[in-house]
């Protein structure tokens, strides 16, 4: 059954009832009550911000090659979608998922964050303000609270992220084994203690090298994001599993060596696509109730920078994907990436406000009343209207 609409003050009445959240190392023996709704939500979030004008270019924008001078994709990199825009040829899964119309991607998309801090950037994703910190909670907590009832929420790592934070019914699972230090942290690391003088020299004997093995075993680190999301699946088709669920995949803070057709962003597109692939599988049936989206704290410059890599920019891309799906679409204004069209002529101008997609998401795959997303879930958010259409059923 569906969720029935949701009022204001129902609402309000329920975030009285709000109690602890609850993590679970291993794999859980969970059970909850009836969930009032047959309807799944993945939330994966792509933590180092992902260069969505990688993962789709717009090919036939005629400043595309220019504006992305050493970033620009050849052509056996390329998978068309509509003849403007086209899919970097290591996401082909997801390719296949667009061109079966249960793939809709927004471009050209950013919060309203402008400061290019991973932290305070992740931090605003999550918390669904118009600020970092703005809030304790999560936009995916006040989601569950909106349901009401018993429905349970999943992060899937080992901890409960700022995005489920403020929910009721909250678990987690991760794998028993622990991941090495990832590229990410690395690349934080160098870049924050890199012209300390006294620590200069400590970072190119040993900081150097650690980033060196960082990267080697980076993509063997995130395949683990394949087999997460498989066990995902087993969780949230369970009659009386979680309805909402996340989980992170590192990788993105691309500052060097890119690559283009091959390489470190290719290896992890590869990997993203994959997991997504396994997590539809294993959704078998409730495919057709289920929703997954893709989202990252903001995008990449437009041109590569001295090392072939790409610093943190402010335009991305965002990907809508299920079985009930409006897909095989590109939604939002473009740009472009011509002259004086950047963002402080650096970085994809964030034309589509993100919230605007998630409201959509929420407002027709739940049910939950406008006020509560523009008021609650997504507050001081009225000026921005939701995306119209975003399912089938």
């Amino acid at each position: 059954m569906d969720t029935s609409e949701l009022t204001r003050r129902q609402f309000l009445i329920g975030m009285g009832a709000i109690t602890c959240c609850c993590g679970v190392m291993g794999w859980p023996n969970l059970s909850f009550a009836k969930i009032p709704t047959d309807k799944r939500l993945m939330v994966v979030v792509l933590r180092g911000a992902m260069d969505g004008l990688a993962a789709v270019p717009p090919i036939a924008d005629k400043s595309y090659h220019d504006a992305r001078a050493g970033l620009a994709l050849p052509d056996t990199a390329l998978l068309n979608l509509d003849g403007y825009f086209a899919m970097h040829s290591s996401l082909k899964p997801l390719h296949t998922l667009y061109t079966s119309k249960e793939l809709l991607l927004m471009h050209a998309t950013a919060t309203p964050y402008r400061n290019r801090s991973h932290f305070d950037a992740q931090d605003l994703l999550e918390n669904g303000t118009q600020q970092p910190h703005g809030l304790k909670t999560g936009w995916m907590g006040r989601t569950l609270e909106a349901m009401g009832g018993t429905a349970g929420g999943l992060a899937i790592g080992p901890s409960i992220p700022l995005l489920l934070n403020g929910a009721k019914h909250v678990n987690s699972w991760a794998p028993s084994i622990l991941p090495d230090v990832d590229v990410d942290f690395m690349n934080r690391v160098m870049h924050m203690y890199g012209p300390d003088e006294a620590l200069a020299s400590a970072l190119k004997e040993t900081g150097t090298v650690a980033l060196s093995d960082a990267m080697k075993k980076a993509p063997r680190n995130e395949r683990q994001f394949i087999s997460m999301m498989e066990t995902a699946a087993k969780f949230m088709t369970a009659a009386d599993g979680e309805r909402l669920a996340t989980i992170d995949i590192g990788g993105w803070d691309t500052h060097a060596n890119q690559g283009l057709d091959k390489g470190r962003l290719a290896s992890v597109f590869e990997i993203l696509a994959e997991g997504i692939l396994k997590y539809k599988q294993g959704m078998a049936e409730q495919w057709k109730n289920t929703a997954v989206l893709v989202i990252t704290e903001f995008g990449r410059t437009v041109k590569a920078n001295g090392t072939g890599g790409s610093d943190h920019g402010t335009g991305t891309v965002a990907m809508l994907m299920g079985g009930s799906v409006n897909g095989g679409r590109v939604v939002g204004e473009w740009p472009t990436l011509g002259a004086g069209k950047l963002y402080e002529d650096r970085d994809l101008y964030p034309a589509n406000d993100l919230r605007s997609l998630l409201k959509g998401v929420l407002q027709q795959h739940y049910a939950i009343e406008p006020d509560i997303t523009e008021d609650i879930i997504f507050p001081q958010s009225k000026s921005i209207a939701p995306l119209k259409g975003l399912f089938t059923a």
